[in-house]
């Protein structure tokens, strides 16, 4: 068995979806108002530190409990693990498995990403792939993360609305 690797900010492993998690389809409205509303189905990665996952976790439950927002999150929670042997195996996982089938990389903007190693390859393969970066400001903070205010294409703040908004926005 190889080392475990963290497609985050520390070196250990984690878990992909082999097709981005669902989150259920909101037809709490249901009939043909709802249907008009609905839009495209985004995938998703979002870029987090494992460190601070339950500010990953928060993201989630955010998207998760959006009105008409249906999305698959291709991202690895701490507990779902991968098993690689280096660091290149492990990059080439993130890449063709979680970034490349994702319409949106977000990335939480604590300061923290500044410093993450992985969060800097996760923002980087985002860019060589040509996927719009939406950089998400950090709840219940005032200060952001110039690392990835440089890289993403929009910054919002920690609101639901904004969120959903700039992922649309972004999303071909």
């Amino acid at each position: 068995m190889g080392n475990k690797h963290k497609p985050r900010s520390t070196e250990e492993g984690g878990s992909y979806p082999t097709e981005g998690t669902r989150k259920p389809g909101d037809d709490s409205e249901g009939g043909k108002q709802a249907s008009l509303d609905r839009r495209q189905d985004y995938a998703v990665f979002i870029s987090h530190s494992w460190d601070y996952d339950q500010e990953y976790a928060r993201l989630v439950r955010l998207l998760e409990e959006a009105n008409r927002f249906d999305f698959r999150d291709y991202s690895v929670p701490q507990e779902e693990q991968f098993d690689t042997e280096t660091d290149e195996e492990l990059e080439r996982v993130l890449r063709e498995k979680q970034i490349k089938p994702s319409s949106v990389v977000v990335v939480l903007a604590g300061l923290y990403s500044t410093h993450s190693d992985w969060i800097g390859k996760e923002v980087r393969i985002a860019e060589e792939e040509g996927k719009p970066i939406l950089g998400v400001e950090p709840w219940g903070n005032d200060r952001t993360s110039n690392y990835v205010e440089q890289h993403a294409d929009e910054m919002v703040s920690w609101n639901t609305d904004s969120i959903v908004d700039g992922i649309r926005d972004l999303a071909p």
